[in-house]
């Protein structure tokens, strides 16, 4: 399979996911609605007060946290790929009577279709996996953020993408090598879900990351690695406190994610 074919294999599977995300435990649409914000504690603290700030969020799925944002009184704006997402994420935005806006296209088209910057540009939680090459990654980011402003960035840790499902042995490199191209049934969010496409993605090391951003004309202002996942989003996982799962074996061993601040 060509993976230069990554827009539309991927794409597809996200249609698909978003039907079984919106009804699934993991996403929790009916608390969300009844006001539970999406948001984690990590990216909170990054975030800090965003009333009155306008917020760029990229790779947004079905708008949880774009709408968790216009809800703390940012100028939301949420951007994916998926128009299945972005379809849901306008209804959510609606039936909330929330502002928030959404745009559907790729992020590396969005500098053709978005012409203003933003005080944040945030992303987070298996965003950068599902794009090839972080030089353009980084310059979108940058287009983005105002002078003054910052981009906050969580993120899984590239070392969790070297293990197979199981987390019992090394398949893959650390670092961007070639296009990991695979065909899984369900979801992270419904490992039951009746869903079997093939996808396709990339392993970006902390370097390739965090250069990028520097080359972009950004400065690191804060980095962090965690040894736990907010989600239990993985295989084999244990809850070691409310909101923290480690992998069972590998508690403390394990970096899960990292974030960083770069600031314009």
């Amino acid at each position: 399979m060509d993976a230069s074919d990554y827009i539309a294999i991927n794409k597809a599977l996200w249609d698909e996911k978003t039907h079984h995300h919106m009804d699934s435990e993991f996403y929790n649409v009916a608390a969300f609605l009844q006001g539970k914000s999406s948001l984690n504690e990590i990216e909170l603290g990054l975030l800090g007060d965003v009333k009155d700030k306008s917020v760029l969020h990229l790779q947004c799925h079905f708008g949880q946290d774009t709408l968790s944002l216009s809800r703390m009184g940012a100028n939301a704006t949420g951007v994916d790929f998926s128009e299945v997402s972005i379809t849901r994420a306008r209804g959510l935005n609606e039936q909330l009577g929330l502002d928030a806006q959404f745009i559907c296209t790729d992020i590396y088209e969005l500098p053709g279709k978005l012409h203003q910057q933003y005080d944040i540009v945030f992303a987070s939680y298996g965003t950068i996996g599902w794009l090839p090459d972080m030089q353009r990654w980084a310059q979108v980011v940058a287009q983005f953020v105002k002078p003054g402003g910052k981009f906050v960035f969580v993120e899984f840790h590239p070392v969790v993408w070297m293990f197979d499902y199981g987390f019992k042995t090394v398949e893959y490199s650390y670092f961007n090598k070639e296009a990991i191209i695979e065909t899984n049934t369900g979801s992270y969010a419904d490992r039951k879900a009746n869903i079997s496409k093939t996808e396709i993605g990339w392993n970006h090391s902390l370097a390739e990351v965090i250069q990028n951003l520097l080359a972009a004309g950004l400065s690191i202002s804060s980095f962090q690695e965690y040894d736990y996942s907010p989600y239990n989003c993985f295989q084999n996982m244990v809850a070691v406190a409310p909101g923290k799962y480690r992998v069972s074996g590998l508690e403390e061993k394990l970096p899960m994610l990292y974030s960083l601040v770069a600031k314009r």
